[in-house]
């Protein structure tokens, strides 16, 4: 019976994707630009679950990302450029190259801090907590970078050490570097990455409903959690980068981000205890949801209502006034008088005494 079941051949590698460009109407399509984009809508998805679950505005925080997004593009691709430059200036280079974002480089580094930098301004002008924005946002950003990585993949760049290991991922020649021609897998390093920043996500999620992180503790976990994975995924990588002190420059730059994220996380866990409060701000100053569409009770119909019912009207009321009818008895006819306001004690012209 078993001999009639065919035998399901599983590779034993990862393949490389057959293509990362499908072309529509013309239009090239790019499976890097599509990664990159899906990132930003699953981790802006994911940073306003959690802004407006802590009470913030979700328009407020729409627009701060207005600012926050193009702002961390164009940091990602400069850091990229900066620290990679023999890529794209010098003899037999063409700089216009730094341009075409489509082939891939861009620096998380500098995605993050020119992002914040965005995002600082734009809370600045929303007058809301810049690191309580950061707080919210922290796990998104980690799942944002899940989905980029695999851009990576598509690109067939950005791979590890050779391997023979089942889970090796397959280069085709045209993509391998100089000296490594003879080999076929690779370390996916874009997958161990990916899987690092998904146990980032649920890392600052857990802590932060445990512990109600606020004051940058949660981006601080981030940062911290992230470049812990980084440092050594980054030593694996074999593609051309510059070196200091026989380390790859994006490994000591994780170092130092993981140290300043731990003694941040520390300092402001002893200085500033609990969460801010994230509904002061302009979006504070209106009407909220709850009381939007409740009538405001005039000030003078309060004060009305906060009479005694059966309080006695003195002789200046001019509906209890006996001299109110007019002299010559009740046919004669009256002299207009200006009419007074019992309740808020102002003539009809809108003076008061």
């Amino acid at each position: 019976m078993s001999s009639l079941i065919p035998a399901v051949m599983v590779p034993a590698f990862i393949p490389s994707p057959s293509q990362g460009v499908w072309h529509v109407f013309g239009l090239p399509i790019r499976a890097y630009a599509l990664c990159i984009l899906a990132g930003i809508f699953v981790g802006y998805w994911l940073g306003r679950r959690r802004w407006v679950a802590r009470g913030g505005s979700a328009p407020v925080l729409a627009d701060i990302m207005f600012w926050a997004i193009p702002f961390g593009l164009v940091g990602a691709r400069i850091y990229h450029v900066i620290t990679d430059a023999e890529l794209y200036f010098g003899e037999g280079r063409h700089p216009i190259d730094a341009l075409k974002i489509w082939h891939g480089g861009l620096g998380i580094w500098g995605a993050v801090g020119f992002g914040a930098l965005g995002a600082w301004i734009a809370c600045r002008r929303a007058k809301v907590p810049f690191l309580a924005v950061a707080d919210a946002m922290a796990p998104g950003i980690a799942l944002a970078q899940v989905f980029g990585r695999f851009g990576n993949y598509f690109n067939q760049e950005l791979f590890g050490r050779p391997t023979t290991k089942p889970w090796g991922l397959e280069i085709s020649p045209e993509h391998r570097p100089a000296g490594y021609a003879d080999f076929a897998t690779f370390h996916p390093t874009f997958l161990y990455e990916a899987i690092w920043n998904l146990g980032v996500v649920a890392l600052v999620i857990l802590v932060d409903r445990r512990y109600k992180l606020g004051h940058g503790r949660a981006f601080f976990l981030y940062v911290a959690g992230y470049t812990a994975g980084r440092a050594w995924i980054e030593n694996m990588r074999i593609d051309t980068v510059n070196h200091f002190l026989g380390l790859r420059l994006n490994v000591w730059t994780a170092l130092i981000l993981f140290v300043l994220a731990v003694v941040a996380f520390i300092i402001s866990a002893r200085k500033y205890p609990g969460q801010e409060d994230i509904t002061t701000g302009p979006a504070a100053g209106k009407p909220s949801e709850a009381t939007a569409d409740a009538p405001a009770a005039e000030p003078s119909e309060a004060k009305a209502d906060a009479a005694p019912a059966d309080e006695a009207h003195d002789g200046s009321s001019a509906d209890a006034s006996p001299s109110s009818e007019p002299a010559g008895g009740p046919d004669a006819e009256a002299e207009p008088q200006p009419k007074v306001d019992v309740k808020n004690g102002a003539d009809s012209d809108g003076s008061r005494d």
